[in-house]
């Protein structure tokens, strides 16, 4: 029997207390555009009874309060909201990433290098040139997943998970890029290491990145690190977007 074709965009039920909009079974910047403006339209203008918005690469979770609004009721308005969506790239924010390549925590460098038939200097160029896209956060707070690794840089992630990888780690899993936000297992493979906190709990906005932002990393060396850790535990580094 042929499994039945799915149709998108569809809203489904997660739990009592919460709707997931689909807009594709696929990955590409137009629909994660059209995540992102869904999300926009219910923060400048939410609807009664819905708590939060968790955008995705190509859904929006929708967590309500059903003593307030209904599941039905809600599914009605968001698929209002997504006929009149109109997708800008206007609010996208650009940052530039200080990393230090290489190191104990970029213990993957080299070894990648040579996988990639590349110097661990040329790598690292190729790495820092490109633009990436923030297609998402999620998996601990603050993670980002980046989209627009060149494709030479694909590689698998690995067979075995590391148990910890620092706070800060640059990393590469498939076709992503990412940003460690907190210190925990993975089994990405990374090259280096950034001193900004992609996560801090005391900051008025405790993530630094939002899906729809642009980021491209800039190598610094070891002494340029020091200083900046110092700036970061001090509390007197704020990025900014550029």
């Amino acid at each position: 029997m042929e499994a039945e074709a799915v149709t998108f965009p569809r809203i489904v039920a997660c739990g009592d207390s919460a709707l997931s909009v689909e807009l594709s079974d696929r990955i590409d910047e137009v629909l994660n555009d059209r995540v992102i403006a869904l999300a926009e339209t219910l923060t400048t203008n939410p609807l009664r009874g819905v708590e939060e918005v968790v955008p995705t690469y190509r859904s929006l979770m929708v967590v309500y309060d059903p003593s307030i609004i209904r599941g039905a009721v809600l599914t009605r308005e968001l698929g209002k909201r997504l006929r009149g969506l109109e997708p800008s790239d206007a609010t996208a924010r650009r940052f530039t990433i200080p990393v230090v390549y290489g190191g104990q925590v970029g213990l993957d460098l080299e070894e990648l290098a040579a996988m990639k038939g590349l110097t661990p200097a040329r790598l690292v160029e190729l790495h820092s040139a490109a633009e990436y896209r923030v297609y998402m956060i999620g998996f601990a707070p603050g993670f980002a997943y980046l989209g627009g690794l060149p494709d030479i840089l694909h590689t698998p992630r690995l067979e075995a998970p590391r148990q910890r990888v620092e706070a800060g780690a640059i990393g590469i899993g498939g076709k992503q890029a990412s940003i460690n936000s907190v210190a925990g297992p993975s089994g990405w493979r990374f090259i280096g290491r950034t001193p900004l906190r992609l996560f801090d709990p005391d900051r008025v906005e405790p993530f630094l990145l939002r899906a729809g932002d642009r980021v491209r990393f800039r190598p610094v060396g070891q002494d340029e690190a020091a200083e900046l850790d110092g700036a970061v535990a001090a509390g007197r580094m704020i990025m900014e977007p550029a």
